[in-house]
């Protein structure tokens, strides 16, 4: 059973929508692969590919009357230690695959994740910071803007916790406190014991408090959690913007456009599919 926190969030942070009776979630992957040298020459690369899955979530609540806006992205950033599976993470959920071979990012990479909601057209821009030290500088210029931002730890590692903070402290500078959501994940619960787990679960609860951010636990190893997690991260940056384009609007009927309930995660069901690696 995956571990997930909550308490003391920021006022969106602590909704979650019910959306209605189909989502339907488009993967596309797109690879930017940016290495910096000492003449500053850069390089991208990118790759797309498309795959199409369906969830369901149901009993639609109020109204939804009101036409959100044409094509909504959200912008979400991972970062955190160098090793603690950030890329990992991502794969495992974009791609279903997990390679056991350690590959360290250089600079940035990301993946765009689409959804439709009701109809309306929503991404998610998951953006792979790299961990190490002499990429940090690259790293985050990339930071500004992120609607969300998912910080990562190992579970068997005490040190990735303890950076954990520096590395929110970094982002949140580029970012306006009160307009982003924050996640705390850690990560290759495979491979913590049953003490070392339940050791650094009580520090990372107590980090997540003192940050107002979700406390996650995960293993994209064997999947656990992974699809739960980023659909709880979709719903709530697509709440966001719903939220923002209703008071641009100067909407006052915001509960009766969006009823925020505790139903639509419990009820969603993942559908089991094959890894494509292992």
């Amino acid at each position: 059973m995956s571990s997930t926190h909550r308490s003391r969030l920021p006022v969106r942070g602590k909704r979650r929508a019910q959306w209605g009776e189909m989502n339907t979630h488009t993967h596309t992957h797109t690879h930017t692969h940016t290495h910096t040298h000492t003449h500053t020459h850069t390089h991208t690369h990118t790759h797309t590919h498309t795959h199409t899955h369906t969830h369901t979530h149901t009993h639609l609540t109020g109204l939804f009357s009101l036409c959100v806006c044409s094509f909504n992205i959200a912008k979400v950033i991972v970062v955190g230690d160098v090793a603690v599976g950030k890329t990992c993470l991502i794969s495992r959920f974009c791609k279903d695959s997990f390679d056991k071979n350690y590959k360290a990012t250089i600079g940035v990479d990301f993946e765009m994740e689409r959804f439709e909601v009701l109809g309306v057209p929503f991404s998610l821009q998951l953006w792979d910071t790299a961990g190490q030290e002499r990429f940090k500088c690259i790293a985050s210029t990339y930071y500004r803007g992120a609607q969300a931002i998912i910080v990562v730890f190992d579970l068997s590692c005490v040190t990735s916790l303890d950076n954990a903070r520096q590395w929110l402290e970094d982002a949140m500078k580029e970012n306006d406190p009160s307009s982003v959501l924050l996640f705390l994940v850690g990560t290759k619960k495979d491979l913590s014991s049953p003490n070392q787990l339940a050791y650094m679960e009580q520090e990372a609860i107590r980090l997540s408090e003192e940050i107002r951010a979700e406390y996650w636990t995960v293993s994209a190893k064997s999947g656990e959690s992974i699809r739960e997690f980023f659909f709880r991260v979709a719903s709530l940056t697509f709440e966001a913007n719903v939220l923002a384009e209703l008071e641009k609007s100067g909407s006052r009927r915001v509960g009766d456009i969006i009823r925020i309930t505790e139903s639509t995660e419990e009820e969603y069901k993942p559908t089991k599919r094959k890894a494509t690696c292992c």
